[in-house]
């Protein structure tokens, strides 16, 4: 079976995402049997009629108000809100899917990121700036759809079943690096501020003066799920490396092990975010 049927990936001959084709039929069917017109349907809910077609036809991505106000126009019974967490996963680049679709499984998960915030700490504004910077560059729906699927992947943090636990390891130089300019970065760093308030969300910052560690070679998601199972996922520019097994990935663990211990403390990480967006 290709990786066109893999979860999240399966893609119709255009082009369309199949969660996004099967929402729309689902739609359409719900819209029929309330006797309502698409036209109907849109003046209600308060959308144009191009969008909801196009919802419709499965060429672009319903968010969470849209399928909110569907839900309570067309009764569909809690249908269309089942689907979507798939609709938002099939707006993550694909390169990308394998990592959220085995986030989904985790009991744990930690990460270092040398470059920036990570993106289950993002802000909105600070994701838009960081999506509008990609190279070739994307258009707005892109970026949109994107920023949609990242904010989407965000409850993971609030997760209660499993609750997973987070540990976030962040270079210093990311919290000076001003994506999006000065009061995107201090909204920034007061988000990570609130997230680390949450009993499962342990944030560290690797101080510069820290010159050489076990991370240099670059970023790394480690990540186990409740019955044991070990992943490591490493991204750069685009490509993916990922290793199954605590075979492939002790070595990852260890690594990151000693990252912990050189990173500062929780306390003193908070006290340099607190200082560096004191003085922005």
């Amino acid at each position: 079976m290709g990786n066109n049927r893999r979860r999240g990936k399966r893609i119709d001959d255009d082009g369309r995402p199949g969660s996004w084709v099967a929402y729309g039929r689902l739609l359409k069917f719900f819209r029929t049997k309330a006797g309502l017109t698409q036209e109907e349907l849109a003046d209600r809910m308060g959308y144009s009629l191009d969008h909801c077609a196009s919802v419709e036809q499965g060429r672009r991505p319903a968010k969470a108000e849209f399928t909110e106000r569907a839900e309570d126009v067309v009764g569909a019974g809690g249908v269309l809100t089942e689907l979507q967490d798939e609709v938002d996963f099939a707006q993550l680049p694909t390169f990308f899917r394998d990592l959220a679709a085995l986030e989904k499984e985790a009991a744990i998960r930690f990460s270092y990121d040398p470059l920036v915030i990570p993106g289950l700490l993002q802000t909105a504004a600070y994701a838009k700036a960081l999506f509008s910077g990609v190279y070739p560059p994307v258009d707005d729906e892109t970026v949109d759809n994107w920023l949609t699927a990242r904010l989407a992947r965000q409850s993971l943090l609030t997760r209660n079943k499993p609750l997973v636990a987070f540990a976030f390891i962040i270079e210093e130089a990311t919290l000076h690096r001003m994506v999006g300019g000065r009061e995107v970065m201090r909204a920034q760093l007061r988000r990570l501020l609130e997230c680390v308030e949450q009993r499962n969300v342990e944030i560290q910052v690797m101080p510069s003066s820290h010159a050489v560690h076990v991370g240099l070679d670059g970023n790394m998601v480690l990540l186990e799920t409740a019955d044991g199972k070990q992943f490591v996922y490493v991204e750069a520019q685009g490509c993916v490396m990922s290793r199954v097994g605590r075979d492939q990935t002790g070595a990852f663990w260890l690594r990151y092990g000693s990252m912990r211990a050189s990173a500062l403390s929780v306390e003193k990480s908070v006290r340099l975010i607190e200082q560096v967006a004191g003085e922005l």
